[in-house]
């Protein structure tokens, strides 16, 4: 028996390298691609060549494998590292490389068989490569829907706390089927197709095996049950919308687009689970007087040059009513005074913010010749000591203009 000549054996294996398409060409993508690009480019070309959608198309089953092949490989972080360091050598053994499993490439058909899921639906499983899948009960308990709904508020209901009527509808147990959504007298069959499951599988055959998807059942629409004589009021549903009438409370120190919540007042469940909530959000107007600031309140008030200059006692408005403060002698235009614990109550907490009043020296208009006069007179009895800070700013122009 004549020993094979090595040069020549190699020339058969370089050549069946050179066969082989290398695997980034395969998908379309360039070396450096992401895995998202990555899954992206296989999605497209798997579904573009697989044989369900090409039936005795030789040429598209064979890209198909070509396809599945270099995604099995580039997909694997280390197969992809060993791959781009020595090519095909590297994840194939009848190259000389390295990887083990069947076949040289110990294929992980999880990510294809996750892709396959969405070609064929359902929760499938790559059969006969180990996949799997899994079902839900449709009978569990289902929590109803949440309802969201808006309130309108004044500044002071807000800022207070009052009592509201909201009117909206839900969906409740129907009560002349009890929930079950069969006439009187009758009830729910199991589903004979997926025996109460809700879902079916469904088997393809493949070049790489047995594809098996899990889609609902059709002849239940995924119940598990079948319902002959379905109840008059409901139609089968289980439940039936009702308008509801709730008096709220609504909580003192709510702000404009915060949310309170009516715990069970939403849709009620399904199977026997729970009710779903309201979720109340509150839309407060504007008040002519206050104004919002977190948990504390500021308002103006006018005061006269009078007022300002000798001192007074004045009225001030807050959200509990009048009280009365005294202005100090020589209070200066937009000075704010602060009123503690006059503010907003902390929502579902002790203690409330302050209020903050800003005072508005209202120059007086329409005077008489003889207010005039009074006003020139009073000016020329007064001078710099009773002006600080027009004192000051001419000082401090006398040494601007010095340098």
């Amino acid at each position: 028996m004549l020993k094979p000549d090595s040069k020549e054996t190699s020339k058969r294996v370089n050549h069946l390298a050179e066969e082989k398409r290398d695997y980034y060409e395969v998908l379309g993508v360039q070396k450096g691609c992401s895995d998202d690009e990555l899954k992206k480019a296989y999605r497209k070309l798997a579904k573009q060549y697989h044989p369900d959608l090409n039936p005795g198309d030789k040429d598209a089953e064979a890209k198909f494998k070509e396809v599945n092949e270099a995604y099995a490989v580039l997909s694997d972080s280390e197969k992809r590292a060993r791959y781009d360091q020595f090519g095909h050598a590297g994840v194939d053994p009848s190259y000389g490389g390295g990887a083990g499993g069947a076949g040289g490439f110990g294929f992980d058909f999880g990510d294809i068989g996750a892709i396959f899921d969405s070609f064929f639906g359902g929760g499938s499983g790559f059969g006969g490569f180990g996949g799997s899948s899994r079902t839900r009960n449709p009978n569990a308990p289902i929590r109803g829907n949440n309802i969201n709904i808006d309130i309108a508020l004044s500044f002071m209901e807000a800022a207070k706390g009052c009592k509201k009527e909201i009117n909206f509808s839900r969906l409740i147990k129907c009560e002349d089927c009890g929930g079950t959504g069969a006439a009187k007298g009758t009830s729910p069959e199991t589903c004979p197709d997926c025996h109460g499951s809700g879902q079916v599988r469904v088997q393809q055959r493949t070049p790489f095996g047995v594809v098996q998807s899990v889609k609902a059942c059709s002849r239940c629409g995924g119940t598990g049950k079948i319902i002959k004589t379905p109840c008059d009021k409901c139609k089968g549903m289980g439940r039936v919308r009702k308008s509801v009438r709730l008096e709220v409370d609504v909580p003192a120190g709510i702000d404009n687009g915060q949310t309170f919540v009516l715990r069970g007042q939403g849709d009620h469940g399904v199977n026997g689970g729970p009710a779903g909530d309201v979720n109340v959000t509150a839309n407060v107007r504007p008040d002519p007087l206050f104004e919002r600031d977190g948990f504390d309140v500021w308002c103006e008030i006018p005061i006269t040059f009078a007022q300002a200059v000798l001192g007074d006692e004045v009225v001030v408005p807050t959200i509990d009513g009048k009280v009365k403060y005294n202005i100090p002698e020589g209070t200066q235009p937009a000075t704010v005074f602060r009123l503690r614990n006059k503010g907003i109550p902390y929502v579902n907490g002790r203690g409330r913010g302050d209020q903050y009043v800003r005072v508005n020296l209202e120059v007086p208009t329409n005077l008489t010749a003889k207010q005039k006069d009074a006003l020139k007179d009073f000016d020329s009895l007064t001078g710099d000591k009773n002006y600080r800070k027009r004192k000051g700013f001419f000082d401090k122009l006398k040494d601007f203009m010095k340098d």
